[in-house]
């Protein structure tokens, strides 16, 4: 992003004190669907950085709720803010209104984006491994747990381990590295976020509440609307051979082997990799532009 089209972050950085920043970003108005419109298309045109500002400050709640998802990793809520503000401000430099969904939609994946990429970073995931399955399984296994009424300080069955494994196609070592790794940095919520200011508040005090309300069913509903839209004009680019391979590695229900795609298409295993890697990128790329 080019810095002349970036607002001042400085009044909006949560580093120096965090609980006194979840006050503040309280102030800025949330925009109407119309208002965004306007200032999004204004900001295509003039690349203003007072309109970017609106843009920008308007949607820091969402940054922190986001935010919020990502609090059992341990690491400062006020860093993973603060790159969920890089995220945020690259969304306003590259939505384009006229896409035909808002901006908060959009912005939600940069922002997002932006937080998994410095967990991921800060966790050294280079050394339990970095592929797509370990990676959903970084982010995805409290959820699971969850799901089977399990909480941090029960070890998990060797049954449910291994239900984790297939549903995320890893092997029941890495749910068991994963866990204990996730354990290691869970961090407490009660912990207060400033201790030099009165009434600083703890962590517990800024976390949404895990129910999703009306407006968020709506507005959930509405982003995976306009994500099938885009995944299906996307996935047009691809040729048959790329759309095969890209349903069979990572939409169907039980993915196919490498092994298997390389013997029904006679070339190699690696050549199958790239071919599907190729092609996440083709529909990626094709989805932003």
């Amino acid at each position: 992003m080019d810095n002349e089209t970036l607002p001042d972050t400085g009044e909006f950085s949560p580093e120096v004190n965090l609980s006194r920043y979840l006050q503040n970003i309280r102030q800025f108005p949330i925009l109407s669907p119309e208002e965004e419109y306007a200032l999004a298309k204004e900001y295509v045109k003039t690349k203003d950085k007072k309109i970017s500002y609106k843009l920008v400050t308007s949607h820091l709640r969402l940054v922190v709720k986001v935010v919020s998802k990502f609090k059992g990793y341990g690491l400062p809520m006020s860093e993973m803010i603060s790159e969920g503000n890089i995220g945020l401000l690259y969304a306003v430099d590259k939505f384009d209104p006229d896409k035909g969904f808002r901006f908060s939609t959009y912005a939600l994946w940069w922002i997002r984006a932006a937080v998994q990429k410095y967990v991921l970073n800060s966790w050294s995931m280079v050394k339990i491994g970095t592929t797509a399955a370990q990676k959903k399984l970084f982010f995805n296994l409290r959820k699971m747990k969850n799901q089977f009424k399990l909480t941090d300080d029960r070890e998990m069955s060797h049954e449910i381990m291994n239900a984790i494994a297939r549903m995320l196609d890893v092997s029941v070592q890495d749910v068991t590295d994963m866990n204990m790794r996730l354990k290691a940095h869970d961090g407490s919520l009660n912990i207060q976020l400033d201790k030099d200011a009165e009434g600083g508040g703890e962590l517990m005090d800024f976390i949404a509440d895990s129910k999703p309300n009306q407006e968020e069913v709506i507005s959930r509903n509405e982003i995976m609307s306009q994500r099938k839209v885009l995944f299906s004009a996307a996935w047009k680019c691809l040729n048959p051979r790329e759309k095969d391979i890209l349903f069979k590695r990572r939409l169907c229900e039980k993915s196919v082997t490498l092994e298997d795609l390389s013997k029904h298409y006679s070339i190699s295993k690696e050549r199958v990799r790239q071919i599907e890697l190729n092609s996440i990128r083709k529909i990626r790329n094709n989805i932003m532009q």
